[in-house]
């Protein structure tokens, strides 16, 4: 178990949710290949973030929670190549509360980063799990990312070395596309 899972009580202060860690593109594609091509067909109806109330930001840290018509797929980044992806265990409505601080207050909010809410709405065409292959000493090499490809455009969960990441828009070269089918 991780420092960071020790301190927070493995769910990083949100009730019912248990991450399971994967550190490859092959062992995300194993364990969720077929339920993630089974997103797509689906609209994607809303994206949840946990908001940090005393900085007026997203915190990054916690998992970001991706809904498509009813089916929750759940994505966290941890470590320099840690992944989880979980299903339908996160309650938005429950704020999370993280349990080594008292100096802030964390809240879901949906839809809170512009170009993830103008894609609201839209059918989801393909899912591609990511991995980063960059020069010989990159320390994000083998990183895994998940990537959402709506009608109108491509919305991407990634490891930004230790906490989530998202980049709406073309991918980045360097990213080896898995598409699943």
């Amino acid at each position: 178990m991780s420092d960071l899972n020790h301190l927070l009580g493995v769910d990083f202060g949100i009730p019912g949710y248990r991450p399971h860690w994967h550190d490859s593109a092959d062992s995300v594609i194993v364990r969720h290949g077929h339920r993630l091509a089974s997103l797509v067909g689906r609209r994607f109806t809303r994206c949840w973030f946990v908001w940090d109330h005393s900085n007026a930001t997203w915190f990054a840290d916690c998992p970001v929670v991706f809904d498509f018509d009813g089916e929750q797929v759940e994505v966290n980044h941890m470590k320099f190549t840690e992944v989880s992806i979980t299903w339908n265990s996160i309650d938005t409505t429950k704020d999370p509360v993280w349990p080594t601080s008292d100096d802030f207050r964390l809240t879901w909010r949906a839809d809170v980063l512009s170009g993830v809410a103008d894609l609201q709405h839209q059918r989801l065409n393909a899912v591609d799990v990511l991995e980063w292959v960059g020069g010989r000493d990159d320390i994000a090499n083998g990183t895994v990312a998940l990537s959402f490809v709506m009608t109108g455009g491509r919305m991407t969960v990634y490891n930004a070395l230790d906490e989530n990441g998202i980049k709406v828009g073309d991918l980045d070269s360097n990213w080896r596309r898995r598409p699943l089918r």
